[in-house]
């Protein structure tokens, strides 16, 4: 049998890696030897990704990250909810991307909180904090900071029966391969602050999901749905970004 660490990864050691994670690197090389070895026997990767990590999770992950910084440019707080947060797509990569942002994590399954725990600690990120909730319970959490509805007394919590420590909405709310956009309209667009921006990873139908979900998006605020091809880096194959703005 094989050990998953020993498989070469097809970009180790290409330039293509130091030219689009920069100063990131080194926190991601940290992040690629524990998938390589961890990943697909925890459940968090497929075994045909484990040779192709980098382009497939890290270098995919990172292609939101120009898009981020696009949307926080004029914020004076560039916060982040990365919703469905699992292996750590995008979530983990944007932010060794953006020590400047603070990133919340939110993933309901309990073995996923503790790999991403592990991954936090391992890879020394300090602008990340970890909720162990579904989309729902963050978005009450939010609406009860806002003034919004809320029964006197309670506080939304996660799911450990502890209060989700959310208490302004995010400026950007970031995901990959959570839902479709009929659902993911109602998981992340009520979570946004106004002007705020929904950047999710998405495959070929994108377009297709706009085009059914115009009803969802625009009863969550959502406006200005669009697609654009994102560069994962220099000769490998682009990926496709959906972005809605929150009015």
């Amino acid at each position: 049998m094989v050990c998953m660490s020993d498989v070469n990864d097809e970009l180790d050691g290409s330039p293509i890696l130091e030219e689009v994670l920069d100063d990131a690197l080194g926190k991601l090389k940290v992040f690629h030897v524990k998938l390589a070895a961890e990943g697909e026997p925890r459940g968090l990767i497929g075994p045909r990704d484990v040779g192709i990590i980098w382009e497939r999770h890290i270098l995919n992950s990172a292609a939101i990250v120009p898009f981020i910084r696009e949307a926080t440019a004029k914020r004076q707080f560039k916060t982040v909810a990365d919703i469905g947060s699992g292996g750590g797509f995008p979530g983990i990569v944007a932010a060794a991307c953006l020590p400047d942002h603070q990133f919340t994590l939110v993933e309901p399954m309990e073995r996923r909180i503790e790999w991403l725990h592990e991954c936090v600690d391992e890879m020394g990120l300090d602008n990340v904090s970890i909720v162990r909730s579904r989309a729902n319970a963050v978005i009450e959490a939010v609406r009860g900071s806002n003034g919004g509805r809320k029964v006197r007394g309670e506080d939304a919590v996660d799911l450990d029966g502890n209060p989700i420590p959310v208490r302004h909405p995010f400026a950007v709310v970031t995901c990959r391969a959570v839902a479709p956009m009929a659902k993911l309209s109602g998981w992340t667009l009520p979570l946004l602050d106004k002007g705020g921006r929904l950047v999710a990873l998405k495959g070929r139908s994108a377009q297709e999901e706009i085009v059914k979900a115009t009803k969802e998006i625009s009863k969550n605020g959502g406006i200005h749905p669009r697609v654009v091809e994102a560069e994962v880096g220099p000769g490998l194959e682009p990926t496709h970004v959906l972005m809605v703005d929150k009015r």
